[in-house]
């Protein structure tokens, strides 16, 4: 087929709303990796997260002090997990998770946060 026909085909198609690359075709939310508010609101009135002040304070509790610049509640391996972007005093960015089950600090296998 020509690339001309192939042009026409893909814009009809983006025309009616139908995805013309997988990439474009939106995610099962089990795929999802992050949770959307709406999500979080839920999952922390389920009693299935701790609320974020919670885990900001854990965080605190263990020596990561700094400004929060992001914040986001995620699944990871069947868990919920808080991703907590940092940026010091210094200028330096960490980032450090939180089980929003248990409010436990997570560390990976080279000891640095994850």
């Amino acid at each position: 087929m020509p690339v001309s026909r192939l042009i026409v085909i893909s814009a009809l198609l983006a025309a009616l709303g139908v995805p013309v690359l997988a990439a474009e075709a939106p995610l099962h939310p089990a795929q999802r990796a992050c949770l959307t508010k709406a999500e979080q609101r839920a999952a922390v009135g389920d009693h299935k997260a701790i609320p974020l002040a919670k885990a900001i304070k854990i965080l605190h509790a263990h020596g990561k002090h700094g400004e929060i610049v992001r914040a986001r509640l995620c699944r990871r391996d069947e868990q919920l997990v808080y991703v907590l972007t940092l940026l010091s005093h210094n200028g330096k960015v960490t980032r450090s998770s939180v089980d929003a089950a248990n409010g436990t600090l997570l560390v990976n296998t080279r000891g640095a946060e994850r």
